[in-house]
């Protein structure tokens, strides 16, 4: 007859498994995070993707609605929480280029009644932009007039990030139609490698964990025999 010991020990063996699956998950989270943060960082410790080219025969190419810090608990609110935001551009069309980030309502007011682009999603190899296009009869003019943005450049923006809701513009200095730019991000992200090590500590974790369940529902059980 199985007594309570063997069901315990079944038990456990079967809390083994899924400990041990976890503590797999963790390691190869802990080992992606670091080995993406010592493989994919550029000269000046940006994680950064590659140039990508964004078109638009409109007067703006925006972002939609970034939103950053939602939810979180206060002490994550903080600025530097959130790391630095780069955004390098080269003008494709021959006039010199605009970026900003704004709070999304200024650049919707801003905007409004103009016609623009606003990137709806994007495609990997091949690289492909698609965008949402709203139109409108009024002219924006130039956006370096405009006294909401957060930070702006023109072959480069650096930004801390800040919690809100915000938004990416790039146009032309001018704020003609036709807009065409070389385009690429990077991010200083704060303690992504001791979030790596701490995944792995926590991997090391399970692991004895589930040490500690194999070892117990392994064990050898007594037998108790049924007498007649």
């Amino acid at each position: 007859m199985i007594n309570g010991r063997d069901r315990t020990g079944a038990a456990a063996l079967v809390g083994a498994a899924v400990t041990g699956l976890i503590a797999f998950a963790l390691f190869l989270a802990g080992g992606l995070l670091l080995w993406a943060n010592g493989h994919y960082k550029d000269a000046d410790g940006y994680l950064s993707t590659g140039s990508q080219r964004f078109d638009s025969a409109e007067y703006a190419i925006t972002t939609p609605n970034l939103e950053v810090g939602a939810g979180s608990p206060g002490f994550l609110l903080e600025a530097d929480r959130y790391g630095e935001l780069r955004l390098q551009t080269m003008a494709k069309g021959g006039k010199p280029l605009f970026v900003g980030i704004a709070p999304t309502s200024d650049v919707k007011a801003w905007l409004s009644g103009t016609s623009f682009s606003e990137v709806s999603d994007i495609d990997y190899a091949p690289f492909e932009a698609t965008y949402a296009q709203y139109h409108g009869t009024r002219k924006p003019g130039p956006p370096a007039l405009q006294s909401f943005w957060a930070a702006t450049g023109a072959h480069a923006l650096h930004w801390n990030v800040q919690s809100g809701q915000w938004s990416i513009v790039v146009m032309n200095a001018d704020g003609s139609r036709g807009v065409s730019a070389a385009v690429s991000a990077g991010a200083k992200v704060p303690l992504i490698a001791t979030i790596g090590y701490a995944t792995l500590i926590a991997g090391l974790l399970f692991v004895g964990l589930t040490a500690a369940l194999t070892c117990y529902g392994s064990r050898p059980v007594a037998r108790t025999l049924a007498v007649a």
